[in-house]
């Protein structure tokens, strides 16, 4: 399996500046620029095919290539929380063609969200000259930045509140540790095997 692509990012970030701010109880502007770089680095940190998470927090679209169709009619997908997807394959002359809708379901597991090729459907020739003979194009994410849930967005503001308060890896010869309810808070979201 290849690493996913995003295709198209987040419209926005699970907590806003103002928000930021109101938990740093910062009143002014000077530091906008940097409460901002910190919210996207904790969100960085969290999110998508690098985060720590191994999820999507808010809506945001991926691709996901595979080489072949599956001996068992499904295709795992990287992320849980997947809301729509749509299957294309490139044919024996490498021209591209669209899975129909009504032959694919999107479903999830305790291992998170995967594909399903319906039993009526037969699997066409590919496309020999391309590793990336079958693309998943879908949406994955909790939803818009409000439906995230509260526990993450609150280790949001706690990375935040520690990167900004502590700006330096190393403070008096000694190793700064994230803030121990980061831990608690994000454990129950993070995706494992099963």
């Amino acid at each position: 399996m290849f690493a996913p692509i995003r295709t198209t990012a987040p419209d926005a970030t699970p907590v806003t500046l103002e928000e930021a701010k109101a938990h740093l109880r910062v009143d002014h502007e000077d530091d906008n620029t940097l409460i901002t770089s910190l919210i996207e680095a904790a969100t960085a940190h969290l999110d998508g095919w690098t985060g720590i998470l191994g999820r999507c927090l808010v809506t945001q679209s991926w691709r996901q290539d595979f080489c072949g169709w599956p001996a068992s009619r499904t295709l795992r997908l990287p992320f849980p929380d997947v809301s729509a997807a749509t299957v294309k394959y490139f044919d024996g002359d490498n021209i591209s063609r669209d899975v129909a809708d009504e032959m694919v379901a999107v479903l999830a597991d305790a291992r998170g969200s995967y594909i399903r090729f319906s039993d009526a459907f037969i699997y066409p020739g590919l496309c020999d000259d391309r590793g990336d003979r079958l693309q998943v194009t879908f949406i994955s994410g909790y939803g818009d930045m409000t439906a995230v849930p509260l526990a993450i967005k609150t280790a949001i503001f706690l990375l935040v509140g520690n990167w900004y308060a502590n700006r330096e890896a190393v403070t008096a010869h000694a190793a700064l540790v994230l803030p121990m309810a980061v831990d608690a808070l994000l454990a129950p979201y993070r995706k494992v095997g099963v």
